[in-house]
């Protein structure tokens, strides 16, 4: 038997030292690229056994093979697949960037494409196996009859040789003898977890001593009628590392405008919420079958990082190393198409299922806010997953922004909602009487983000979103009856004259504090109100910049709006007049409980002194 010394192509130098040095952000990557070029080889066979009327080794089962020796520091992988002639040795081993598997797919036609899927599209992937060895050698044996078996050896210096090797079987063998630092790949506990890590969907057994590693189904790649609950479960767990079943799942796959495959899941367990950290994202991206990115912050929004699960296309813009994704007004669209189809998902749920979305709502609500407030994209979608207590449902029952529309009376042109610490909170407070006297529903947003949400959604089913809390509210007249009765009480109250001089009197009182006071027409029963003359800086706005500055000072400018049908006022009226003194503790103490009323309240040392005062003349005169 004779051996041929050959030089690489000229180019394959520089690309071996590519490789080796900075293709590859991770070295063990080189595994999922040998066993990636197994799968293909594998797939081939499977493919041209059905066009050959007799194969090589034709008994052999198809299947990957893995040995490890740590004694000698060598790791071999043996694949049962189509293996390679000399001339293919030579041509897809010797010539840079050549790839047998790309030059096989070109020789096929359309309709036989849809029946093999290959993952080695570069060619580079077999250089990757010298980050960790300082000698390769390749057995391989065509599955043609007239074939005999070559080795193929480099120590990657800038030749290769090439030898008969009669008396193998069909497929090919990579033995690679290992660098002094690359011992860790000739550990059978390293090799089994790059396995389960990049390469748990090789739709091929891949063993290590006679242990089959890749027992996991790619799930996604069949038909959801004949996937078991038991089965997607399963997988979920496998994926998400999870020992309970989540509370949802999608399984959806497209053609066009690419061809995508995926399950995805929404788990039962909110750890972000329990302050467990910010949430990673949790969809891992494939490309046929072959991890690329490990929980991927480029497949979904990062506002939907609380979803677990698999995407796999073969259409991904991939850069050469297979390791990161190139195009990205390609990857754009993946994005959107992807998130549109789980936004579906959760709508349908909703409409279907209500129960089961609140329990989604309340587990995950507040990505779908940060979405709310983040991706104007989706924003329309996210706003119909919204869910809030208000006025005309129980403690604890939610609505949505549809619902709110649907029940909006005749004539009603915005969506009103406020916010508070609590429905009890809000419920006592002043900003609701004008609405309880109109029978107008009142969304109550109980946490202060919600507040930014609504500003920044602004508009549903072309219907303003406004707070209840701003000077320029302007509500639905009033019926006919309640006209009536607030004339009757608009009797009882300060003229016209009076109110004007009085108004005048606490602006001048209160000073910079307060931006305006005016005669309130929303009030019925509080004898005070704080509102924002601002459009967009509502109360819980504030408390929120607040909570998140604690120095911040008080932000002057407020209005404040007095109903002077109350008796305080009225008589703060007419105690102006004969103790102007009193009467001014008093108007600051109407504005800080007004204030504390809003949650605005920052100072409370002077209030507390103050009223004491009060109390000391209350008591004095008693």
């Amino acid at each position: 038997m004779t051996t041929e010394t050959r030089e690489f192509q000229a180019e394959v130098n520089k690309l071996l030292d590519i490789v080796i040095h900075s293709l590859y952000t991770e070295r063990e990557i080189f595994l999922r690229e040998l066993l990636s070029n197994s799968a293909d080889a594998l797939e081939k066979f499977r493919h041209q056994s059905l066009l050959e009327k007799e194969v090589f080794d034709d008994h052999v089962p198809l299947e990957i093979a893995i040995q490890v020796n740590e004694t000698e520091n060598v790791l071999t992988i043996t694949d049962s697949g189509i293996g390679m002639t000399k001339e293919e040795l030579i041509s897809n081993l010797g010539t840079i960037a050549h790839s047998g598997s790309k030059t096989f797919l070109t020789a096929l036609s359309e309709s036989a494409k849809k029946d093999v899927n290959l993952i080695g599209q570069f060619g580079v992937g077999f250089y990757s196996a010298f980050m960790v060895a300082k000698r390769v050698v390749v057995h391989s044996r065509s599955y043609r009859l007239d074939d005999v078996g070559h080795e193929w050896t480099s120590d990657a210096s800038g030749s290769f040789t090439i030898s008969e090797a009669p008396g193998i079987h069909r497929g090919t063998k990579i033995k690679l003898e290992l660098k002094e630092d690359a011992k860790e790949y000739s550990n059978e506990a390293t090799i089994k977890r790059i396995i389960k890590q990049y390469s748990s969907f090789v739709p091929f057994p891949i063993k290590i001593s006679e242990e089959t590693i890749n027992t996991v189904q790619a799930i996604w790649t069949r038909n959801r009628n004949e996937i078991k609950e038991e089965e997607y479960n399963e997988f979920y767990k496998y994926v998400s590392n999870a020992v309970d079943e989540p509370l949802s799942r999608l399984h959806f796959s497209t053609d066009a405008p690419l061809a995508i495959q995926a399950v995805l899941f929404i788990p039962k367990e909110n750890f972000e919420r329990l302050g467990f950290g910010r949430t990673e994202p949790g969809v891992s991206l494939y490309c046929r079958r072959v991890l690329i990115e490990q929980h991927s912050k480029n497949i979904l929004p990062e506002w939907l990082r609380f979803a677990r699960g698999v995407v796999d296309s073969e259409d991904l813009p991939l850069n050469i190393s297979r390791q990161a994704l190139q195009d990205n007004a390609l990857l754009a669209k993946v994005n959107r198409i992807i998130t549109k189809r789980f936004l579906k998902h959760l709508e349908e749920i909703a409409k279907e299922t209500p129960e089961q979305y609140e329990k989604i709502w309340q587990t995950f609500g507040m990505f779908l806010k940060e979405g709310a407030t983040s991706d104007y994209t989706h924003q329309d979608e996210i706003a119909k997953l919204l869910r809030y207590e208000s006025s005309k449902t129980e403690p604890g029952k939610l609505t949505s922004l549809a619902d709110y529309v649907a029940r909006m009376q005749e004539g009603q042109k915005e969506i009103y909602y406020i916010n508070g610490p609590n429905r009890a909170s809000i419920e006592a407070g002043p900003y609701l009487e004008a609405f309880k006297k109109r029978e107008i529903e009142i969304i109550y947003t109980l946490d202060p983000i919600d507040d930014f949400v609504l500003s920044r959604l602004s508009l549903f089913d072309e219907k303003k979103l406004t707070s209840a809390d701003r000077a320029d509210l302007e509500l639905p007249e009033l019926a006919d009856d309640q006209k009536d009765a607030e004339k009757t009480a608009e009797a009882d109250g300060l003229d016209k004259t009076t109110t004007e001089t009085l108004t005048k009197w606490l602006k001048d009182v209160l000073g910079a504090r307060i931006n305006e006071v005016r005669d309130s027409k929303r009030l019925v029963d509080s004898p005070a109100i704080i509102v924002n003359p601002d459009g967009f800086m509502t109360s819980s706005m504030e408390r929120i910049m607040r909570a998140s500055s604690h120095d911040l000072p008080e932000i002057r400018g407020k209005n404040l709006e007095i109903n002077t049908h109350h008796p305080l006022i009225k008589n703060l009226a007419v105690l102006k007049e004969t103790d102007e003194l009193f009467a001014k503790i008093i108007a600051e103490q109407i504005v800080d409980n007004a204030m504390i009323q809003a949650g605005l309240l920052v100072e409370t040392r002077n209030m507390v002194e103050r009223s004491y005062k009060i109390l000391e003349r209350v008591v004095q005169k008693g």
